[in-house]
């Protein structure tokens, strides 16, 4: 269940009347709401790290919200709910298909609002996680040494130690050692954590010599 109290979301929209308007609702539901007229001024506004997404009118000001989506789009913002009064199917396509999580004309209803921010809040906390993971398995590779970051590759593609020795023309007993550091440092309890966790870092694995392929096919 998502923890409203710590989630923000903000409003961007010309009109005072829908900011007052959405703020009271939000807000009555537990949520945290920041409002702003413009594109610019919420660009311009610091975020607090914490789970958050966007319900954005489609007409502004200054910037479109479709430009608006695309400059947070490169930075990584949150994601966006769009509302608009002009029923425009081609930019509700164009935003659709740009990662918003929903298009809604006004007037919308109460509860459809809400459950598209619902989804919106639990796709930027997922979101969130991922990169918090991810950050600490990089944290976690870059204790590694040189030479451990060299034997991984083979380690996750399933080489034997005897394998990886005669391919960097070490000893077996040096790459076992090796080896347990490296799934120490890693904190992986199994081959196949340590392997989801190289996946993740984008570490390419060393393919097996052509006649050890051909011997596992058989």
């Amino acid at each position: 269940m998502l923890d409203l109290q710590a989630a923000m979301v903000y409003v961007v929209d010309d009109d005072a009347r829908v900011r007052d308007a959405l703020s009271g609702l939000l807000q009555s539901v537990g949520l945290r709401v920041s409002c702003f007229a413009s594109a610019l001024d919420f660009l311009c506004s610091p975020r607090p790290e914490v789970s958050s997404c966007v319900v954005l009118d489609l007409a502004l000001p200054d910037l479109s919200g479709l430009e608006l989506q695309r400059r947070l789009a490169t930075s990584g913002g949150p994601p966006i709910v769009f509302i608009t009064g002009n029923g425009d199917v081609p930019a509700s396509v164009k935003a659709m298909k740009a990662g918003a999580v929903e298009f809604l004309p006004k007037p919308f209803g109460e509860d459809e609002l809400l459950r598209a921010i619902e989804a919106a809040l639990a796709l930027d906390r997922a979101s969130r996680e991922r990169r918090s993971r991810e950050q600490e398995l990089r944290s976690r590779y870059e204790r590694l040494t040189p030479r451990e970051r060299e034997i991984l590759p083979f380690v996750v593609a399933g080489f034997a130690n005897k394998q990886t020795a005669a391919e960097l023309g070490t000893s077996e007993v040096t790459i076992g050692v090796h080896r347990g550091q490296i799934m120490r440092k890693m904190r992986a309890r199994s081959l196949a954590e340590l392997i989801r966790a190289a996946d993740v870092l984008g570490v390419h694995r060393r393919e097996l010599p052509a006649a050890e392929q051909a011997s596992a096919k058989g």
